[in-house]
């Protein structure tokens, strides 16, 4: 199968990833869903915030966990690598941080994390030690390769992060869910595997400690479609390549003021709203665990632009700016804006 790393250099905006269209059905491997009701972002007390992402998301997630590791206590990252690994370059992301036919110069790259720390552009890197991780590779991703995985653990483990590699399934490049509609091995639209296993159970765990078994019944809380306008550091996510609407699932004990945890969950390329709807949002086990567990599912939303035609996250400096990865980058600080809003 032909995948977008072969492709010119335009192809690094996909990094591909779950692309699926929900359905609020009841069968097994179908999600209970919420039909999204307009609103905006209210403010929780929120006890921790956590992130995870997938692919570009991954990428994305480990940026916002290293920027601003004072306030996000642990990564989940499924099929990326390790931080700053494009280095504001199309082909080092191309063939380096995807493919494996460049190095990933990981000792440079935690060289500029420590720089950058003692700059103040990120937080110091000493909060990284113990910090939870989970990270997932699969065997058959070809996508991404396992030796840039590799890397993202060991520049985790190099910070002291206490990481958990989950390498030894057979995945091919997607979001591995029990609601995923292709084959485990494959690499295919809609990049949502079926591989008979939770994750998101392994990874929740590993964030959060012990947590209760997800809701497989109707879901109990509000899914929120709020205008992400509001929180780009622009006044307009458009300009940065991001939909104009995100989402937000609030489970009724959090909304009733009880308090909760915070997960910003991060799509990949190709599977923004604008593109496929809400299926990220329905498909990625993710509201079910957070009935149980009292945990808000924040969903911010990339969209297609001309310097972006897939609708990826910024994980190589496709907005002409060289500071994305770090605190003032503007996605980075968008979202973050958006937990700023929901953590008070």
């Amino acid at each position: 199968m032909r995948t977008p790393w072969k492709t010119a250099a335009a192809a690094v905006a996909v990094l591909v990833t779950v692309a699926l269209t929900g359905t609020p059905a009841h069968a097994a491997g179908t999600p209970y869903t919420k039909t999204p009701v307009a609103g905006a972002l209210g403010t929780y007390p929120v006890s921790a915030v956590y992130v995870a992402g997938v692919s570009s998301g991954g990428y994305l997630a480990t940026q916002l966990q290293v920027a601003y590791s004072a306030r996000i206590r642990g990564a989940a990252i499924f099929a990326a690598g390790p931080y700053y690994c494009a280095q504001n370059n199309v082909a080092q992301a191309l063939y380096g941080c995807g493919d494996n036919l460049y190095p990933t110069h990981l000792p440079a790259l935690e060289t500029y994390t420590r720089t950058w720390a003692s700059y103040g552009w990120v937080d110091g890197v000493g909060n990284l030690a113990g910090q939870p991780v989970y990270v997932q590779h699969g065997g058959s991703d070809g996508t991404v390769k396992k030796s840039v995985s590799d890397d993202l653990v060991g520049y985790y483990r190099d910070f002291g992060a206490n990481v958990q590699y989950d390498a030894g399934g057979s995945a091919g490049h997607g979001w591995v869910t029990p609601y995923g509609t292709v084959g485990c091995t494959a690499t295919a639209s809609p990049y949502l595997n079926d591989c008979g296993t939770d994750p998101q159970g392994s990874f929740l765990t590993r964030l959060l400690g012990a947590v209760q078994p997800p809701n497989t019944g109707p879901l109990g809380g509000t899914l929120i479609r709020f205008g992400q306008d509001t929180y780009a550091v622009n006044g307009w996510a458009a300009g940065l390549s991001m939909d104009a609407s995100g989402f937000a699932y609030v489970p009724a004990a959090c909304a009733a003021g009880t308090t909760c945890r915070l997960l910003v969950a991060l799509h990949g390329c190709a599977q923004g709203y604008a593109k496929v709807g809400t299926a990220f949002v329905d498909r990625a086990n993710l509201n079910q665990y957070a009935d149980t567990n009292r945990l808000i599912v924040l969903y911010p939303q990339a969209t297609a632009s001309a310097v972006n035609p897939n609708g990826c996250w910024d994980w190589w400096g496709y907005l002409g700016a060289t500071n994305y990865p770090v605190k003032g980058g503007a996605q980075v600080e968008t979202v973050m804006n958006m937990v700023r809003r929901l953590d008070g």
